[in-house]
């Protein structure tokens, strides 16, 4: 894929007001994680990116190489008053598996890594307590390993990589990886399904 267009600057993420509050996620591809959210109940806007690494304003071709040391990730703005942080992390752990380093399936390498950028302590609290809990649960067959952070710089993807689901559905990737999970969210959490 060709990049013709320049990311925009870096931004820092608000933290939580009243009517307001942001999750940076990254679980893989983030063309899955922005499907799922998309059509998420209380979720505000949904914006993939890049955070986690050392290049300011990285490219997507420079992302892939895995050498920037960011994640692909997706910034969900949602309303807490709808639907809370740890409902949003447990949609979150329901569509990836986060107990691989560094990998999602065929995708590989660090821009793939499971990990949390926590906006404040409160998250922060929630995503440790919850990783506790699903490890206890023993719901897969090895430990979690997402990692959890404080936020850093979220840059924004490129324009092209914006709805890319909704707007390649019959790309093969979209077809054979984003739209399971898709499903997947629809049949587990059919109480959050928007259709809009």
């Amino acid at each position: 894929m060709t990049n013709t267009t320049t990311a925009p600057a870096g931004e820092l993420p608000p933290l939580p007001t009243a009517g307001h509050e942001t999750a940076i996620l990254g679980g893989g591809c983030f063309w899955c994680l922005e499907a799922v959210f998309q059509r998420t109940d209380g979720v505000l806007s949904v914006q993939s990116g890049y955070s986690g690494g050392l290049v300011e304003a990285p490219s997507y071709r420079q992302v892939c190489t895995g050498t920037t040391g960011h994640a692909e990730v997706v910034k969900v703005d949602f309303d807490p008053s709808r639907i809370g942080y740890r409902e949003i992390l447990e949609i979150f752990f329901s569509i990836h598996d986060p107990t691989t380093q560094d990998r999602q399936g065929n995708d590989v390498g660090p821009q793939y890594r499971s990990v949390i950028f926590v906006t404040d302590n409160t998250q922060l609290e929630t995503a440790l307590a919850l990783i506790e809990e699903l490890d206890q649960a023993g719901l897969w067959p090895a430990p979690i390993v997402t990692e959890v952070k404080h936020a850093d710089l979220f840059w924004p993807a490129e324009e092209e990589h914006r709805d890319y689901f909704a707007n390649h559905p019959e790309q093969s990737y979209c077809r054979y990886v984003v739209a399971p999970k898709v499903a997947k969210f629809r049949q587990k959490f059919a109480a959050r399904w928007r259709a809009d």
